[in-house]
């Protein structure tokens, strides 16, 4: 298998439900994990805001692949996907979305992408 990246996928249950309609709430945690993992936006974040009860869904594009996420405030879940086509260390996924979101539970999982050769 030729490895080719690395995605997370991330849900954090039980948070606040405010924090998860603040768009500059994520764009911080957007920013905080860009910095973090030294990852090179392409282009500026876009950010979509549903009408309530919902909640926001935010994309930006790297020249590592791409982060995004999506809240649902109703259910009180956010949602990240990150996609590395080169190699990162492991963040504290856990530990920002408990102090930016009240996150009562996150749950990371970790896929190396690849194909058969």
């Amino acid at each position: 298998m030729a490895y080719v990246g690395t995605e997370w996928v991330i849900d954090a249950t039980g948070c606040t439900v405010d924090l998860l309609r603040d768009a500059a709430v994520l764009q911080a945690l957007f920013a905080q994990i860009i910095a973090e993992l030294q990852l090179h936006p392409v282009s500026e974040a876009q950010w979509e805001r549903f009408p309530f009860p919902g909640g926001i869904t935010g994309m930006v594009l790297l020249r590592e692949s791409h982060l995004t996420c999506h809240t649902y405030p109703e259910h009180r879940i956010a949602t990240f996907n990150l996609y590395c086509c080169q190699p990162r260390p492991d963040w504290t996924w856990a530990a920002a979305l408990r102090a930016a979101l009240g996150a009562t539970d996150v749950t990371v999982r970790v896929m190396e992408r690849g194909t058969m050769i």
